[in-house]
């Protein structure tokens, strides 16, 4: 597959006004292309919200078509130590914009990656080229960027994308591309997403290659990931105090569509609050999905901790019989 054939390149913004589902960011960005001047900006928030489709926009809607001779975009995962600081960054950030723009911008992706003498360094370079550069820093946690370059930076914070959101981009692709997605199908796109245009995008592409009508069916093989209410259906099981019929709904999980332990563990937090249980069964429930999250974070065995799982929710069903 050539790259123009990545939808999640071809179907990036390419303008502020294409941003889906950041309205209020997106207004707040404009009045800077406006007024022809920009701060230090960081962004924050989840992946596959637009961070890095704003940050490009935004340099496209600034400098027209010499938008590639004064932006550059960096991944500081790629480099996370003070080399990358002191040689890329300061190279590009001390060299003077050209044509008539009046800086440069430099888009710092995965910040969060960087080291903290690499931030230090970073918090100087900012301070000392900001007449002729400006940085966009964008990264998952807010909290993992110290404190001297946060207070530097005007800052926008990136929410999970929505249900009509992804359903816009669905819909745009789907007349791009000349593809069908059926009702269902778009269901399980927006369960797939879970906020994050990015997945939802490379899932419809995905369920594409097989067939141009797109299913839920598709959709759910494609991205190896089990409906929603196949994992209700175990978890009822474990809750009527049929265990071992729910061991074994597991195992055809885990054979059908090869999920691992966090897979099955995100799936069955998220299908447990459509079962009706009271609020109190609930929150120990999801305090022991969280102990199981941490172990298998840690290097746990999957099934044990999975089928452990299980046999909470079948202890809890029948204390509720009770």
């Amino acid at each position: 597959m050539v790259m123009d054939d990545v939808w999640t390149e071809k179907y990036r913004p390419k303008t502020l006004d294409d941003v889906i589902g950041q309205e209020q960011i997106v207004r707040r960005l404009k009045s800077y292309v406006k007024s022809g001047n920009l701060p230090h900006l960081l962004f924050s928030g989840p992946p596959g919200v637009g961070k890095t489709a704003c940050a490009v926009a935004l340099a496209k809607d600034m400098f027209g078509d010499a938008w590639q001779n004064n932006f550059i975009e960096l991944n500081a995962s790629d480099e996370r130590g003070i080399e990358v600081v002191r040689n890329n960054i300061k190279n590009f950030a001390r060299t003077s914009p050209l044509g008539e723009a009046r800086f440069k911008v430099i888009f710092l992706d995965e910040a969060d990656a960087l080291t903290a003498d690499a931030q230090s360094a970073l918090r100087r370079t900012m301070e000392r080229y900001t007449a002729t550069c400006r940085f966009i820093i964008s990264c998952n946690y807010s909290s993992k960027i110290i404190e001297p370059i946060q207070s530097r930076c005007a800052i926008y914070r990136f929410g999970l994308l929505g249900p009509k959101d992804v359903e816009t981009m669905v819909r745009r692709i789907e007349k791009g591309e000349h593809i069908k997605v059926s009702p269902d199908g778009l269901e399980a796109l927006i369960y797939v997403a879970r906020g994050d245009m990015r997945r939802a995008i490379n899932a419809l592409q995905s369920a594409s290659t097989v067939t141009k009508h797109v299913t839920a069916d598709v959709v759910f093989e494609t991205m190896s990931i089990a409906r929603p209410k196949e994992i209700e259906d175990m978890l009822k099981l474990a809750l009527n105090g049929q265990f071992m019929d729910a061991r074994n709904k597991l195992d055809d999980l885990l054979i059908k569509y090869g999920l691992s332990g966090n897979d099955v563990v995100d799936q069955i937090y998220s299908a447990m609050f459509a079962l009706g249980l009271d609020e109190g069964v609930l929150v120990d429930l999801v305090d022991r999905i969280g102990e199981a999250d941490f172990r298998l974070t840690e290097g746990a065995n999957e099934r044990i901790q999975v089928e452990a799982l299980l046999a909470h929710f079948k202890m809890h069903g029948e204390a509720m019989k009770k």
